[in-house]
């Protein structure tokens, strides 16, 4: 069942102004795709082929929009296609004209031979099965023996070992300078592997660091003075401070001491902040402000318009995961949303301007322990066994006068990035970049960064041995391990910034940034490019490697893959750079929307990975496996594995609901999508054959994909949102994110101003996807 390439006019509005029912099975029938390569799918063995639904639906005139009921990215395992057969809402308008002559002669034809084909390979899948013995599997295609074999070279008896061999190495040496220790082993290492061109790459960078006394917090009623942990100071005789208290602190907070009264704000909405407004008596507020819901940049710029000068910051025990217990902990925070603060926007390199930015706000900011923010609020200890209530205020109390006292101070360090190449063969000016850090806030923490640098070092190695061997990838490979990301993603920031070859040549990012945070189940988080490749390679893990056991409480229920707005190194790649991203993690999260941004604490972990998070290293190895999937693929596949039509379907889904949404929008969306279904079928799908693949084709088509998620980034988001309007604030956000500050400030002019931006955004992708058409309409190569 060969699919036939057709070409088709685009002149006009690119809409049909009917379809009768000859036209329908016409078009239905030249968006089959190949059966036999839909079989050739790794491990298609254990998947169970699914009848076709009705592909295409009448069509009416002018622009159709679909209904707007949720749509979830493909997960299928048969291939990028057949989410358009998956759809029963999606009507398509892009026509060629027919005569009527060749309709009747040639769909009865076509029909036949299809229906033909479709049986014949059906006997062969029945004979195949049916001369099989129990149990025995069928050998795969070529491309699926050379991916088995590199993830086979991937188990977490090397993983472990790697971890051993660098805690090894560290311990052995007596550099003060602990990330330098670091970077220069990774780069011994990565080098003695096979990457080429590996090297250091550094920065002087103004950090915010504690300094020699911890921040206090006294209750001036009473006299009681506490250090961050719920600790009381020290008073007499000096004991000594430990790190633990020293980093509880929040990195770029402004410094001093302040008087004031404490409000309880929860989570900073506008409503809780309306009523401290409401009862204040004009002196200064400090607020207790609960992590989560939103980003902590974003809430913190509303305190600054509610008028509050300091911030007391704490994670509600019930928004933890129940086996976690960390009540009696403070924490760290930065307040950096990412770079050198003294070079904002451009690289720290010698001769830089630099600006003297000691502070990044007008707030006082101390992360506090729950334990202590429970004290605060003269909550009693008593929890029932079973029952998590959550942190409030009593209606009734009286609030407290709150001394905050914060001693950061600001100074040059220098940062060390380690980046390392894997040349490509067919497309070496393309880069598949692949990052974790080497950083933590507390140099002795290692267990906040070297499992992601064991599974890196385990990925190249598997990956080196190929190559050694012969293989290389069609396009370059590059390791990168970055140096400051525990404070704002300094390192990545600052070379993605002096690198101004990542704007054009870029293609995606995965990120390693910490592959095993919990015990619960993979979680994947992916732009919506790659939402059905993450949700493919989901599957394939589970059927062909076993990997993916969920577990202790039940039977699978679908791949965990979203769109989510993430902390880490990722923010630049996926926010400025705006390629397609993706990150597998192990975590474990309690459930509501409450958790999203809990990332933000930086708690002290003195725990080993050994004896707490994985034992056994299977969760580091499943990491490594579908990392090493998601490489493979995006460095090895002629067509690029993003999927413009998942785009489309995610905007349409932020736009349901209609309150906010006018009908140009609305059509606006649909016409996108349905661009992005036509582009998807009739140029993707050729060059994805090898009969049909022509290299300039290619090239021009892998440039459309890695541009398209670009069209969706905002100049001047509000504080802490990405400007990538494609990610979610939360697993739960129906939304675009940018409405959110609109929304809650009841601003109908930014409204407004937000939703012209997402007009525009929508306008260009689709200019972009008409471009592509027609420069491939164009090309002298192609022929009918």
């Amino acid at each position: 069942m060969a699919y036939r390439k057709v070409r088709a006019g685009l002149s006009g509005s690119m809409h049909s102004q009917g379809l009768d029912k000859e036209e329908i099975q016409t078009a239905s029938l030249e968006l089959e795709w190949d059966m036999e390569k839909e079989l050739e799918e790794p491990c298609a063995d254990g998947f169970q082929l699914e009848p076709a639904e009705n592909r295409i639906a009448g069509g009416s005139p002018g622009v159709a929009i679909p209904e707007l009921d949720h749509i979830e990215p493909s997960v299928s395992p048969h291939g990028r296609f057949e989410r358009l057969e998956e759809d029963p809402d999606y009507v398509t308008h892009f026509t060629r004209p027919i005569s009527k002559g060749q309709r009747n002669s040639v769909c009865p034809v076509v029909r036949y031979l299809l229906v033909g084909t479709a049986l014949f390979v059906l006997g062969l899948i029945v004979g195949r099965f049916t001369r099989s013995t129990p149990g025995s599997v069928s050998a795969p295609p070529a491309d699926t023996d050379f991916y088995q074999r590199v993830l086979s070279d991937i188990t977490a008896e090397k993983i472990r070992n790697n971890l051993n061999n660098l805690i090894q190495a560290l311990n052995s040496l007596s550099t003060e300078d602990g990330e330098l220790s670091r970077a220069l082993y990774l780069l011994r290492q990565w080098t003695e592997l096979g990457l080429t061109d590996v090297h250091l790459v550094n920065y002087s960078v103004l950090l915010s660091l504690p300094s020699s006394s911890p921040n206090t917090i006294t209750v001036k009623t009473s006299g009681q003075c506490f250090y961050p942990n719920r600790q009381p100071c020290h008073t007499g005789s000096p004991q000594p401070t430990s790190n633990n208290q020293l980093f509880s602190f929040a990195a770029y907070s402004a410094s001093g001491t302040l008087e004031g009264e404490m409000f309880d704000v929860q989570y900073g909405n506008i409503q809780d902040l309306s009523k401290a407004n409401a009862s204040t008596n004009g002196t200064n507020k400090i607020a207790l402000l609960k992590l989560g819901q939103a980003p902590l940049l974003y809430k913190l710029s509303l305190l600054v318009e509610a008028g509050f000068a300091g911030v007391l910051t704490y994670v509600d025990p019930c928004d933890l995961p129940r086996q976690e217990d960390l009540q009696s902990k403070a924490f760290s925070i930065t307040l950096n949303p990412g770079g050198d603060p003294s070079t904002p926007m451009y690289p720290s390199i010698a001769g830089s301007y630099r600006e003297l930015r000691a502070d990044l706000t007008s707030l006082l900011v101390q992360p506090i322990s729950a334990s202590l923010a429970r004290e605060l609020l003269s909550l009693p200890e008593f929890l029932k066994k079973g029952h998590c209530i959550p942190l409030a205020a009593p209606a009734t109390q009286v609030r407290k006068t709150i001394v905050l006292t914060i001693g950061t101070k600001t100074s040059y360090k220098t940062i060390h990035n380690v980046i390392g190449y894997l040349k490509g063969a067919t497309n070496p000016d393309r880069y598949v970049l692949v990052g974790g850090r080497h950083g933590s806030w507390l140099g002795d923490a290692m267990n906040e960064w070297s499992g992601g640098a064991a599974v890196m070092t385990q990925i190249i190695t598997s990956l080196t041995i190929q190559a050694r061997k012969g293989w290389q990838p069609d396009r370059t490979t590059v390791f990168c391990s970055w140096g400051g990301s525990e404070f704002g993603n300094i390192g990545s920031f600052e070379w993605g910034e002096n690198q101004v070859v990542l704007q054009s040549n870029a293609v995606a990012y995965i990120s390693l940034h910490h592959p095993v945070s919990g015990k619960g189940p993979l979680h994947s988080v992916a732009s919506p490019s790659l939402l059905q490749l993450v949700s493919d390679i989901h599957k394939v893990m589970l059927i062909c490697f076993k990997l993916l056991n969920c577990t202790r409480r039940g039977n699978c229920t679908g791949p965990n893959v979203n769109s989510v707005q993430t902390s880490g190194d990722v923010n630049f790649f996926a926010n400025h750079l705006a390629i397609p991203t993706a990150e597998f993690a192990f975590q474990e999260t309690s459930a509501g929307k409450k958790t999203s941004f809990l990332s933000e604490a930086f708690f002290p972990d003195n725990s080993s990975v050994l004896e707490t998070l994985d034992p056994s290293f299977s969760l580091h190895e499943t990491v490594a496996k579908v990392t090493g999937a998601a490489i493979l693929r995006v460095v090895s596949d002629p067509v690029l594995p993003f999927y413009p039509l998942d785009i489309a379907l995610e905007i349409q889904n932020k736009l349901k609901g209609g309150e906010l949404s006018s009908e140009e929008l609305l059509q606006k969306a649909a016409s996108l999508r349905e661009s992005t279904a036509f582009f998807q079928s009739e140029m993707m799908r050729p060059a994805n054959d090898p009969k049909e693949r022509d290299p300039s084709h290619v090239r021009m088509l892998n440039d459309v994909l890695r541009d398209l998620e670009r069209s969706f980034t905002v100049p001047q988001p509000p504080p802490g949102l990405y400007r990538n309007i494609l990610y979610n604030l939360n697993v739960h956000a129906t939304e675009f994110s940018i409405l959110k500050d609109a929304q809650d400030m009841q601003r109908q002019d930014k409204m407004n101003q937000s939703l012209s931006q997402v007009l525009n955004a929508i306008n260009s992708a689709e200019r972009l996807i008409r471009s592509g058409l027609e420069l491939f309409e164009n090309d002298p190569t192609q022929t009918n």
